[in-house]
């Protein structure tokens, strides 16, 4: 009989009986134990070779092998020779599987660093255009509309004197002198640069 053989039958001189894969009622507790105690240790030795050292993996890889050997114990029993190849082509299933889910699913990120960013605050953002738009009503009409035109519609000085129907000359002066106003009546408010 060989080493690695789960299957034994008769008690070999000196060594204590093993009991066959399959009892009489089906996989027991001793198949586990028998599994264990004969093919753990080589069977790590190999996946480890297959996980690059990972000995946590290789560990779960080596644990859900012979778990499946247990719930295949019917087959096993049939099996004639040694137990161990089919175990090492299961492994080497399981830790294809494992790259290919892993390869197929998305990396995983750690969401520490995210947490001392700081998340814009829409009710910060809410209380500065109530505050903006409040100060520009404290600006004249002439005012208010050439900083509407340039700043909040995004237009060039040109395109807003073109809009509004003065020279781009008079555009420039108003603005200069609208945003010395809002300053003011932002300061007026409490906020500072």
């Amino acid at each position: 009989m060989r080493k690695d053989s789960a299957v034994a039958d008769e008690r070999p001189q000196g060594r204590p009986h093993r009991h066959r894969l399959v009892q009489r009622g089906g996989p027991d507790e001793e198949l586990m134990r028998a599994l264990y105690r004969e093919h753990a240790g080589p069977l790590l030795a190999y996946v480890l070779r297959l996980v690059a050292g990972d000995r946590q993996r290789a560990e779960d890889v080596v644990q859900e092998t012979l778990i499946r050997a247990w719930k295949n114990a019917g087959q096993l029993n049939r099996a004639t020779g040694s137990v161990r190849p089919w175990l090492v082509t299961v492994a080497r299933r399981i830790v294809i599987d494992g790259h290919r889910s892993r390869q197929a699913r998305p990396q995983e990120v750690d969401p520490s660093p995210l947490e001392v960013i700081p998340a814009e605050d829409e009710i910060d953002k809410a209380l500065w255009l109530m505050t903006l738009s409040d100060a520009l009503e404290d600006l004249t009409p002439a005012h208010r509309e050439v900083l509407v035109e340039t700043y909040f519609k995004g237009r060039t000085v040109n395109e807003a004197a073109e809009t509004l129907g003065i020279p781009s000359g008079t555009v420039r002066s108003r603005v200069f002198y609208a945003l010395r106003s809002m300053k003011l009546a932002l300061e007026e408010r409490g906020v500072t640069a």
